[in-house]
């Protein structure tokens, strides 16, 4: 804090001096950049204003009926700053620009119209159509999928009452509370504005300065240094809603909701190191891991979860229920799974259906109902503005992937794109000449009802006082992890702060993390060569201009954290090798009848076997066959593949030890933990440090047949983590 106000007062200093520009009219350093920004001609700091010239005396709330109540339509400050925001860049999304998506279809396990009307919930016998989006956030559309990052889960049904949008994430919580800050983020992980670097990633100043001076980020910030932001694939990551919502049955009850997605193959991860050599191999790694697996009929597949709490039970938490950067551990409110999707069709078209799919958190039908949720409340406005510029106008619910499979019946007219001809002279209601039509729909026929919640109270810019424990819930998920993920975490953070230019941010950022876990804060400072010091001030300067500091900074709820298991990935699903990608190194003079008896049985499992080789075309086996080559060493790495055989022959792993890509290949493998398995000569490829571990497969090429259960639970197991201890790493 120290360092910052000497800095601001050398930078105030030189702007006053009329300094802050060489004669050139070129800056000469960083400091001098912000200082454009951040004084006026005079030297004076520069006030915080709407665009028209309005000062703005709370940049940090959106105007609510209450505390907790509901944001105003009237707040032409948010209003004002996410339309601009809005449209700042066409025509990709700002954020969500990288995607994927497929169709798909949805059933209920079983009737629910005890907790909620919406029809697509009520008959097991009944798919619903479904169209899925993920996605990376930060980046454009022309980045790598394999960025640290949020990933985006959307899910758009195709009711029979109209489309349902379930816009999510996967991770549970966000970065921010309030609707009005959205900006501010994005602008602040965006890349930096003056050279427009880094793509598609947070590791910079300006990300961490706003990180660092908002202490409601500390439980998401958590969650993204964690193995979470770079999954092992798109088919193999948890999904969320986010924020809390309603369910409302046939008799008026509403309770409380929040939706998950629990992957059929477990959450599983990659490590840093291949993320970043994947990223050069094969940017489209996710994408492509998607579209391929869809087409060999290894469907993905999630089970829709609940959390449901009853409207007297809204306050009985140390939380509060409308903090998107809370969630509702699994301990205190079990998740019902409730149905299954499936995912089953890839797109015909990526522009037609991926790039103009519109999603929209406001898309609800009967019997599902939104909460006071302040993010929330600014997304029902944001998305649709966005639409308005991004698919042209207000005419995007008529391209065909956004279309509803129920009919469409209302009183809009005309605008750009408009393509259907409405034939009625009555484009008003009431009317005579129509007949009345379209008639309104009563609640007992189906019509969507708000559900009834009473609100008294001020019009004002706060927040709930729960919504100021920033830390529980970051030290829960600490305490959570295993201890290779705790690792992970701390590599993480030594990274991402490591590539900053200003020692104050990263300084403040470490004093940030004693606040999460002392000994968190202690490892990653060693790394950094920081002393971590817990904050002595104010740690929250997002304070409106009359508001009390005191009563904006964070407090801890008072029971310590204890460990969640449903937070860590280590008690994941870990019992199949469905889909997964096996690499099979050979050269000539391979045990063709061990490659053969090998690949039968990976299949069996349902796993993906590919041979790889020194040159494309067919190697010649020892027994006189041949074997097709189906990737060269030229073109793949051990990290597209989530196991590696190596088969005997002294002809082909003589040669494969002669080739330096091959021998990567095997000890990268094993540096990332990876199952691998080899018979007869084939154990000479393997990297000596292999006693012990319960990853490793080795026997005689007769014995293929025998060891290749083993070696197909290995791949179950997805990675050996115990492999990264000290004094077990190869390099590579």
């Amino acid at each position: 804090m120290e360092n910052d106000k000497r800095r601001n007062k050398r930078v105030r200093d030189k702007a006053s001096n009329g300094q802050a520009r060489r004669s050139t009219g070129k800056p000469s350093s960083s400091e001098k950049i912000d200082a454009l920004d951040a004084f006026r001609e005079d030297g004076t700091e520069a006030r915080l204003t709407t665009d028209q010239a309005v000062p703005i005396n709370d940049d940090q709330n959106s105007l609510k009926a209450g505390a907790r109540g509901p944001s105003l339509l009237e707040d032409f400050i948010l209003r004002e700053k996410i339309t601009h925001f809005d449209h700042e860049r066409i025509p990709e999304r700002v954020v969500h620009a990288r995607g994927a998506a497929a169709h798909g279809v949805f059933k209920v396990y079983k009737p629910l119209g005890r907790l909620t009307r919406a029809a697509f919930l009520q008959d097991p016998a009944k798919e619903t159509p479904v169209f899925v989006r993920f996605s990376t956030v930060a980046g454009s559309r022309g980045s790598t999928d394999l960025a640290r990052d949020v990933r985006g889960f959307a899910v758009k049904f195709y009711t029979e009452e109209g489309n349902f949008d379930l816009v999510g994430n996967n991770i549970p919580v966000f970065f921010i509370q309030d609707a009005v800050k959205f900006p501010d983020l994005v602008h602040a992980v965006k890349p930096e504005p003056h050279n427009e670097i880094p793509q598609a990633a947070s590791a910079h100043d300006t990300f961490w300065d706003f990180i660092s001076l908002m202490p409601e980020s500390m439980h998401m910030i958590m969650w993204v240094m964690s193995d979470r932001a770079i999954p092992r694939s798109l088919r193999m990551m948890e999904g969320f809603g986010v924020h809390t919502f309603r369910l409302v049955n046939e008799r008026g009850e509403a309770r409380f909701v929040k939706f998950h997605w629990k992957p059929i193959l477990g959450v599983h991860s990659i490590l840093w190191d291949e993320a970043l050599k994947i990223s050069g191999k094969d940017p489209d790694f996710h994408r492509r891991d998607l579209w391929e697996a869809i087409e060999s009929g290894a469907f993905p597949e999630w089970e829709l979860g609940l959390q449901m709490i009853e409207e007297k039970d809204e306050d009985a938490f140390d939380f509060d229920l409308l903090d998107p950067t809370k969630i509702v551990p699994e301990e205190l409110v079990p998740v019902q799974r409730v149905g299954r999707l499936t995912l089953n069709r890839n797109p015909d078209n990526f522009f037609a259906e991926t790039e103009q799919v519109a999603f929209h958190p406001g898309h609800v039908v009967p019997g599902i109902d939104f909460t006071d949720d302040p993010l929330l409340q600014g997304r029902l406005f944001s998305y649709t503005d966005t639409q308005l510029l991004r698919l042209g106008g207000p005419n995007f619910h008529e391209i065909p992937i956004n279309k509803p499979v129920a009919p469409v019946h209302n009183n809009q007219r005309d605008g750009l794109m408009r393509q259907t001809i409405s034939v009625s002279r009555a484009a008003y209601h009431p009317n005579s000449i129509g007949g009345g039509c379209p008639v309104q729909v009563g609640r007992r026929d189906g019509g969507f009802v708000s559900h009834p919640v009473p609100i008294s109270a001020p019009k004002l810019r706060q927040r709930g006082e729960k919504f100021f424990d920033h830390f529980s819930q970051a030290t829960l998920f600490w305490v959570s992890q295993s201890d290779p993920e705790k690792d992970h975490i701390v590599s993480a953070l030594q990274f991402e702060l490591g590539k900053l230019e200003r020692p104050a941010i990263r300084e403040r950022m470490v004093g940030m993390l004693t606040l999460v876990d002392e000994g968190l804060a202690n490892r990653v400072g060693e790394g950094l060569g920081v002393k971590p010091q817990r904050p002595d001030g104010p740690l929250n300067l997002s304070v409106p201009a009359d508001g009390d500091p005191k009563a904006y900074q964070p407090r801890r709820a008072k029971a310590p954290a204890r460990p969640s298991p449903a937070l860590s990935m280590a008690n994941t699903v870990k019992d199949t090798a469905k889909s997964r990608k096996v690499a099979i190194l050979a050269a000539d003079g391979v045990e063709d009848a061990a490659v053969a008896t090998m690949s039968r049985l990976l299949t069996a499992a349902g796993a993906v076997p590919k041979v790889i080789g020194p040159r494309l075309g067919a190697l010649k086996g020892a027994r006189g066959g041949t074997v097709p080559v189906d990737m060269s060493l030229a073109t793949v790495g051990s990290v597209l593949f989530d196991a590696v055989y190596v088969p005997g022959g002294p002809q082909s792993v003589a040669t494969l030890r002669e080739d330096a890509m091959a021998v990567l290949f095997v000890h990268e493998a094993y540096k990332h933990c990876k199952a691998l398995a080899a018979t007869g000569a084939g154990a000479e490829l393997l990297p000596p440090a292999r006693s012990a571990d319960e990853a490793i497969v080795v026997g005689e090429d007769a014995q293929v047949a025998k060891l290749a259960p083993d070696f197909i639970r290995a791949i179950g197991r997805h990675r050996n983590w115990a492999r990264e201890a000290a004094g077990r790493r190869v390099p590579a």
